[in-house]
Parts: structure tokens; sequence; C-alpha cells
């Protein structure tokens, strides 16, 4: 069984925030493989089913963002899973718009979802960091973070969604380095940044 878990927050209100992009990304996985019915299950909302060969969870916590551990801790449990069969995917205020990186352990770099996830399960477990940008000041994060991305950056955030549900299988079979890879490149090819080589050094 592997878990890929969506952050964000949970209300009609929060549905277009940048906070939400692990939502998002998670919600176009489940569309792509056919992944439902999504049911309340583990403190939010879980949908089970095959990517490739493999059994896959499908989780987005409905605890509000400061709390994702708890969920993501109960469907852990639940299925007796190791940290490297959780994936989370979740919005990085340092990487540029629409960029991505996977990473195991780390810090949480003042992101909550994360540091809740790590006090209840322990902190290796795998993190594909989607790029939101930052708006350039400390004050100004929290409400940047919980505003809905600008009808200008609408085209690139469907368009990574689509991709990384795309390369998903790659993830499940712990190819992360081919999955970035070919995230990178697939975003180039629709006019989205130059491709990133998948041996560039990590941040």
């Amino acid at each position: 069984m592997r878990l890929l878990v969506g952050l964000g927050n949970p209300g009609t209100e929060h549905v277009r925030n940048r906070h939400n992009i692990g939502f998002m990304v998670v919600q176009a996985i489940a569309r792509h493989y056919g992944i439902a019915p999504w049911r309340r299950r583990f403190q939010g909302v879980a949908a089970e089913g095959p990517i490739g060969s493999d059994r896959t969870l499908l989780l987005l916590p409905g605890t509000y963002m400061n709390e994702s551990g708890r969920a993501v801790g109960e469907a852990a449990h639940f299925f007796k899973l190791g940290l490297s069969d959780i994936v989370v995917f979740h919005d990085e205020l340092d990487l540029p718009p629409g960029k991505l990186r996977v990473k195991i352990g780390g810090g949480s770099a003042g992101h909550n979802g994360l540091r809740s996830i790590t006090a209840h399960i322990g902190n290796d477990y795998r993190r594909v960091r989607i790029g939101i940008g930052h708006p350039g000041e400390k004050d100004l994060v929290y409400p940047y973070v919980l505003s809905d991305f600008a009808k200008s950056e609408r085209d690139w955030v469907t368009a990574l969604c689509d991709v990384i549900a795309d390369n998903a299988g790659l993830l499940v079979k712990d190819e992360d380095a081919s999955f970035q890879n070919k995230v990178h490149l697939a975003m180039s090819a629709r006019g989205f940044g130059e491709p990133k080589e998948s041996g560039e050094p990590e941040d």
C-alpha cells in the first residue's frame, strides 16, 4: 500500500488557495487513474485504488493544515505503513512557481502541515515540494498562501497537476529522480520554464 497525501485546508473558501495545491494534485491523480469514490475516512476524505500494479490510498486531511498529522498518522497506523510508503504533496514558498522537487526528510521550512506530520509519524517520509513562489516579505506570507492563485497562474497550475498525475506511477515505484525529471521536461514542453536534469543538486 502506498499513501499519497495532499495538503490543504477543507472548505469551499480554500479550494483555489495557493496553500491547497497539494489537494489539487491528489485530486488530479484520482481523476487520471479513475480512483473513486471519495469517502469520509481518517479524519478527512480518502479514495483507494490502483496506480499501475500498486495498491494506493489517496488522502485529503480534513483537519486543517496545522493538524494534518492527525489524519496522516491515523491512515499510516491503520495500514501499518512505513515512512517510505508515504508521499506528501505540498506548497513550497522557496521554489519558483511551477517548479518541483522531491526529497526525503529535511526540515519543515515553516510549513505547519509538514511540522504536524513529522510530529505524528517521524520525519523521513517523501515530500513533493510544489513551488508557488514567495511574496517577498515574511509578513506577506500568511495572506499570500491563503489567497487564490491569480488568473495568470492558473494555466501552469492546471498543467502541473496534469503532468504530476501523468507520472504518478513513477512515484509509487520509488523512481523519484525519473519522476522529477519527466515532470520538468513535460512542463518545459508545455512552455513553462526550462527543463532541469534529474542529476541537478537538491535545494
